[in-house]
């Protein structure tokens, strides 16, 4: 079994984590260090992706000189393997699943270029890839979940400065996009409405925490947001599967997310951040109840004792301050 990634479930939560022995092989791969962000361009894997492996691109998207513009390929170092069967088995108490799934990186050419300094038509391409990637995965075996994000920062968790996203396949739902789909089911089942809907129909007849909005999403910041400028990017419509969004809902999201990047990356000075898709399973089952989104979260401070042992995070400035100040921003 050595390097092939496993996914354990606590038995009291019933939450899943990837134990991805691929990736770190020494105990003293842990030591506390200063992260190796590779920022040179003559080194970096991004600016020739694959030219020293044997990794072929599961997408191309050329420019009008016939230059790659966009690639997706095979993660070098996943936390997900590919294979043709899932063993499951018993660990004493425990339940165990190899860790089978694919993980590939969409990675855009420019290497100084963020999302945030992109023109719309960049940032669409990159949604392009998205939807594509999601389409092309969805249906293979063993397949239930797709996470798609992007890691922008030393203290976010870029190991290479190049812009990229990521996107894994897996066999187990997100812990996290589970509880968000129990608790929309049970809003609509008490309610008969979308909890997201009702939602951003609040939002936007406050326009508190409103940083922006066009014809068809909305940006803010939550209510309840969980860190300091944390965003959400939401259709203004109901939708409940990303995968389906038509082409000129792409060219509005391109727009609302630019738009959220650029006024974080201004207002803060260009702060390292996560964001990901929230989006439906792709098990065959039917969360129509659901909303997908993005949510951005600026790396503003550090989970320390009270949040990692309650899971109770604290934000250090009200939703409606930050949303205030990043009005502010121009796009």
């Amino acid at each position: 079994m050595a390097n092939v990634s496993e996914l354990r479930q606590d038995i009291v939560t019933g939450t899943w984590a990837v134990i991805a022995t691929g990736r770190a092989k020494r105990p003293d791969d842990f030591k506390t260090k200063k992260r190796a962000v590779i920022e040179n361009e003559k080194d970096c894997p991004f600016c020739h992706p694959g030219k020293d492996d044997k990794r072929k691109p599961t997408l191309v998207y050329k420019d009008l000189k016939g230059e790659w513009s966009l690639m997706a390929m095979p993660n070098k170092y996943p936390a997900f393997d590919s294979s043709t069967r899932l063993n499951r088995r018993e660990n004493g108490p425990f339940s165990v699943v190899d860790g089978v799934g694919f993980h590939e990186v969409i990675i855009t050419r420019n290497h100084n270029l963020s999302i945030a300094q992109m023109k719309t038509n960049q940032v669409l391409e990159i949604i392009n890839a998205y939807q594509e990637r999601y389409l092309g995965l969805m249906n293979r075996r063993f397949i239930n979940y797709i996470s798609i994000f992007h890691n922008h920062g030393r203290e976010a968790g870029a190991s290479v400065s190049h812009p990229h996203s990521q996107l894994v396949a897996m066999p187990v739902i997100d812990p996290d996009v589970w509880r968000s789909l129990n608790g929309s089911a049970d809003y609509w089942q008490k309610n008969k409405r979308c909890v997201h809907c009702v939602m951003i129909e609040w939002e936007k007849e406050s326009a508190e925490r409103v940083i922006f909005e066009n014809e068809e999403f909305i940006a803010l910041c939550p209510f309840v947001s969980r860190a300091a400028f944390e965003v959400r990017v939401y259709p203004k419509f109901h939708a409940s599967y990303f995968e389906r969004i038509n082409q000129i809902n792409k060219t509005k999201l391109a727009e609302a997310l630019r738009a959220a990047l650029i006024k974080i990356d201004k207002g803060l000075s260009g702060p390292a951040y996560n964001f990901f898709l929230h989006t439906t399973p792709c098990d065959g089952k039917d969360y129509s109840h659901y909303h997908w989104h993005f949510e951005i979260l600026p790396k503003t401070s550090i989970w320390a004792g009270f949040e990692l042992g309650t899971g109770i995070e604290i934000s250090t400035i009200e939703p409606e301050k930050a949303a205030e100040f990043l009005k502010q921003q121009k796009v």
